[in-house]
This record gives structure tokens, sequence and C-alpha cells, in this order.
């Protein structure tokens, strides 16, 4: 992996839940590259082993732990292995998060749906429950876990991952929007909260990435775009989807104490324009 500049975290003990998916694994790999002890947590155990083995192999720190971002007593016990293996915590990156089908409607206008489709209507309360705790609790019980560190040593950073769907709400998804939106508001509720002890919160607010959990929505089987992934381009400045590792330059910007000491409480698009454009 190219490393978008050259930075130091040499001795910093990184945090990283949602390591066992795509964008968070690679930032992962990358604070590990930049000489992080790094600590990979996922609900799926094999991926962030390997992602473990791989980085171990390479010369570099890396653990990986099973973790259940929405089981407290669950972390705390991961977080007390991690202080054992590396060390307490400087950076948390909060990465775990997603949708869920049981939250999402098949349709994007009630009055174009058709007989047999999921509608707004239909929506599961407990697939929306789950998707809110998810990202919302899922930020905020790791927080509570590990910030403690960050405390207790008087600084700290706290990185959350916020998405496009925060700043104007997608359709076919309201959950995952409205999810999404209450992790910007916690963010800046966390910066103000944290402004005394010498922690910084900020966030970063991915564009469109191609990923296995969005892949069938934005490509058709033959590979050619699908109609909502058309319509994400015309509304991209840059024409183009996101991708992960192009997350990492504003990741490394957050997270670098000499770089951002005096930024808290922002969230950051990283987009290719699309929070830009007003679509005329």
């Amino acid at each position: 992996m190219n490393l978008p500049y050259n930075v130091n975290f040499n001795g910093k003990v990184v945090v990283v839940t949602g390591a066992g998916g795509v964008l968070c694994g690679d930032m992962a790999r990358a604070f590990a590259q930049a000489g992080a002890k790094v600590a990979a947590l996922d609900l799926n155990e094999e991926r962030v082993k390997a992602l473990a083995e791989e980085m171990k192999a390479q010369g570099y720190v890396c653990e990986g732990y099973k973790a259940n971002v929405l089981e407290a007593e669950a972390l705390e016990n991961v977080h007390q292995q991690i202080l054992k293996d590396l060390g307490p915590c400087d950076i948390l990156v909060n990465g775990a998060g997603g949708n869920n089908p049981r939250a999402t409607t098949d349709n994007e206008y009630q009055h174009e749906a058709t007989e047999g489709q999921k509608t707004f209507f239909d929506l599961e309360p407990s697939g929306v429950d789950f998707v809110f705790k998810l990202n919302f609790q899922g930020t905020l019980l790791p927080t509570q876990i590990f910030a403690r560190d960050m405390v207790e040593k008087k600084s700290g950073c706290i990185l959350n991952i916020s998405s496009m769907n925060a700043y104007t709400p997608l359709t076919k998804i309201p959950a995952y929007s409205g999810a999404k939106a209450a992790v910007s508001n916690f963010t800046q509720w966390l910066a103000t909260h944290f402004a005394g002890t010498g922690i910084r919160c900020n966030a970063i607010a991915p564009g469109f990435l191609v990923s296995n959990q969005n892949r069938a929505l934005l490509f058709n089987e033959d590979g050619t775009p699908t109609a909502r992934s058309e319509k994400i381009l015309r509304n991209t400045p840059m024409n183009r989807f996101v991708d992960s590792e192009e997350l990492l330059g504003g990741v490394f910007f957050l997270c670098d104490d000499k770089a951002a000491s005096a930024i808290t409480g922002v969230v950051l698009p990283i987009d290719a324009g699309f929070s830009a454009y007003s679509g005329v």
C-alpha cells in the first residue's frame, strides 16, 4: 500500500473497529505501516486474525481481536487484552457500521411502488433498530471503553466514520442516513465534552466507494453500472467513485497531533465533490 505522505505514528497504539472490512482494514494496514501498534477489531475474527498475520509477516505490529461493538462487557475484555499486548489506546477509529436490508426500501418514491415491493410501510422495526445500534451505539460504546485510556494520559484522538448520508439523506436507506447523521452530531458533542482533556474528536464522511456490501446496488451482473450508480456519478463532479486508499490522507491528517492539533469537532468530506454539487 502506498501511504499518502510520510507521517510518524511510532509508539502510538491505534484501535480500529470494523477492521475486517475493506475500508477499515486498509486504515489498520496504513497505521501499521506508519509505525503504530495496531489493534484490529471485528466481529469476524478470521478476517482480523488474517490481517494481523499479513502485517506481522511484513514486519509491522498488529494484533487481531474478535469484538462486538454492541457488547460493552466483551469490549472491556478486549480492552484489557490490548492493554497487555500493546498498551493503552492513543487513537481510536470507530469504523464498525453498516446498513441492513430490513431497513431498506425497494423503491425510491412511494408513488412508484409496485405490488410485492418493500415500501416505507414495510420497514421492519428490528432492522431499523439494528442499523441505529450498529452505527451510533457501535460508536458510543467503544469510545466509552477506550477513551478512558486517553483521559488518563490527557491526550488522544478519536476518529468516527460518518457518511455523505449524514449531509443529505439518500433514497431507500432512511435508517442508515439517520444513524450516520447521529454519528456526525455525536462527533461534535464528543469534541466539546473532551475539549479540556487533551482529546480531539473528528470524523470523515466518505463519498461513494465500491465495496462488497454495495457492489450489487452499483453494478449489474455483467459489470455495467446500475441506474442508481449512473445517478450517483452524474451528481459527482469528479465523475468517479472514491477509492478506499483515498481516505487515508484525511485519516492521517486528522489523527496527527501536530498537523491537526487545533482541529476538533469537524466532519471532513472525502467524496470526489459530491457534497459540493447541487445537481445544477
